[in-house]
């Protein structure tokens, strides 16, 4: 279970970094990050759901 949380750490922080680097670039860079982070901040959820749906079968 350590290596889900783990990951869903990673995500979370990745897209908290991708939401503050869109903040200081412009145009299609931002664009960019926004869209990666939102990409992050999903997978962080399906982790979520997983570990969630661990929890309940346990």
């Amino acid at each position: 279970m350590t290596g889900f949380q783990a990951k869903l750490e990673r995500f979370e922080n990745l897209a908290a970094e991708c939401e503050l680097i869109a903040k200081r670039v412009d145009g299609s860079n931002r664009e960019l990050y926004l869209r990666a982070g939102q990409h992050y901040r999903d997978l962080a959820n399906d982790v979520r759901a997983l570990i969630a749906s661990f929890n309940i079968a346990a």
